[in-house]
C-alpha cells in the first residue's frame, strides 16, 4: 500500500488517514485547514442571502477567515517540511472555488457592466491558467509556469477587495464599497498582468509542440 503526505518525523497529532484505490493519503494540519476553507464556501453562500441586516459583515468575515486559513495551511506547510501532492492539488482549488463564488456573489448583487467585466476577467484567467498548468504538467514542463511575485500581489489586492465588496457598507465614513470596486480593477490589471507573465514563460513550450 503507497503512502502519501507523510509527515517529518515526530510531528504530533498525525494520525487521519483517508484509504482508497490502494492508496493512503495522509491528512496533514494544512490539508485539513484547506479542507475547512472549502467548507466556508457553501456556508458563505447561505449566509449572505439570510434575512437579516448583518449578513454583509458575517459574509466578510467568513470570506476573510477562509483567506486567512489559506496564509495559515501555506505557512504550516513550509515551516514544517509537511507539504504534500495531495495539499498541492487542493489549495489552488480551494482558491479558486472561494474566488469564484464570491465573484458570483457580489456580480449578483451589484449587476452592473463594469463589476460583470472584472469577474469576467479574473474568471477567465483562471481558467485559461488552470488549463495552461495542466497542459505543462503533461509534457513535463511544471515548473515553468511557477507562481511569480506579481502573482501573489494580485491575490493580496484582490482577498482585500472582495472582503470590502461583500461588506458593502461605508465604515468610519470611508466608502468601502467604492474602494473595494477600484482595488478589484487594480486586481484584475494584475490579472492580465501575471497571466500574460505565465504564458510568455510557457510559450517556448507552445511553439516547440
Amino acid at each position: 500500500m503507497r503512502a502519501m503526505d507523510m509527515p517529518p518525523p515526530g510531528w504530533p497529532g498525525q494520525s487521519a488517514f483517508v484509504e482508497g484505490n490502494g492508496y493512503r493519503v495522509k491528512l496533514t494540519i494544512p490539508t485539513v485547514l484547506t479542507l475547512f476553507r472549502i467548507a466556508l464556501i457553501p456556508v458563505l453562500v447561505l449566509v449572505i442571502y439570510l434575512p437579516y441586516h448583518w449578513t454583509n459583515f458575517a459574509a466578510a468575515f467568513l470570506f476573510a477567515l477562509g483567506a486567512i486559513t489559506d496564509w495559515a495551511d501555506g505557512y504550516i506547510a513550509r515551516r514544517f517540511g509537511m507539504m504534500s501532492a495531495f495539499g498541492a492539488f487542493l489549495d489552488p482549488v480551494a482558491d479558486k472555488l472561494a474566488v469564484a463564488v464570491a465573484l458570483i456573489i457580489i456580480v449578483q448583487l451589484h449587476p452592473t457592466l463594469f463589476m460583470a467585466l472584472i469577474a469576467a476577467v479574473i474568471i477567465g484567467r483562471e481558467i485559461t491558467i488552470s488549463a495552461l498548468r495542466e497542459w505543462m504538467a503533461e509534457v513535463g514542463q511544471r515548473s515553468t509556469v511557477r507562481v511569480a511575485a506579481i502573482g501573489k500581489i494580485k491575490t493580496i489586492v484582490q482577498m482585500v477587495a472582495l472582503v470590502m465588496l461583500l461588506y458593502r457598507e461605508p465604515l468610519w465614513g470611508l466608502p468601502i464599497f467604492l474602494i473595494g470596486e477600484w482595488l478589484l480593477a487594480v486586481a484584475a490589471v494584475l490579472t492580465l498582468w501575471s497571466g500574460f507573465a505565465y504564458l510568455r514563460a510557457a510559450w517556448p513550450a507552445l511553439q516547440e509542440r
